[in-house]
């Protein structure tokens, strides 16, 4: 078997690269659009509730004294602060749930036997000769070579995009 020259790889890659950053795009703004409504949520209830313990710690402080308040306070942004990631952190993981399942579904559109096979091509440029490719069970495939593997999985592909995207992806929820 021949195998094409990286530059005709990447270019027969090219609309499985465009339809993942489209897809992944789309995901992201639908997911970014539930998950600003959530954080919102999250943040005004961490806000009330710090807003609670303030009170409390005003009322404290003026019985105990001022390093009681302090204390809480510290404790409110604190709070309010790791709920705030973990908002950030589940809207990431979502946007990646996200992402494989809609890649998942191009196993059933009339170009994947075609996306399929550059896909194949590519595991053998990449692993050279030798190279035994496999199906992946959620679409893509998987090459071995002797001591080396690449994982050409849809989702494997969806993840790299992702983390490609990397500042970008964090900023649909950053403030």
């Amino acid at each position: 078997m021949t195998t094409p020259a990286p530059d005709r790889t990447a270019d027969a890659l090219h609309p499985v690269r465009v339809e993942l950053l489209r897809a992944a795009r789309s995901d992201a703004e639908a997911v970014l659009a539930r998950v600003e409504r959530e954080a919102d949520a999250l943040l005004d209830q961490a806000r009330a509730e710090a807003r609670s313990i303030l009170d409390e710690a005003r009322r404290q402080g003026e019985a105990d004294g001022a390093d009681t308040a302090r204390d809480l306070r510290v404790r409110a942004r604190r709070e309010a602060r790791s709920r705030t990631l973990a908002a950030r952190r589940e809207a990431y993981e979502e946007l990646r749930r996200a992402a494989a399942v809609r890649v998942r579904k191009l196993r059933g559109i009339a170009s994947y036997p075609s996306m399929r096979e550059r896909l194949e091509r590519r595991a053998c440029v990449l692993l050279g000769p030798g190279t035994e490719v496999s199906e992946h069970a959620d679409g893509g495939v998987v090459g071995r070579a002797p001591g080396r593997l690449v994982d050409l999985s849809l989702t494997a592909l969806a993840d790299r995009a992702l983390d490609r995207m990397g500042a970008e992806v964090r900023s649909l929820w950053e403030e």
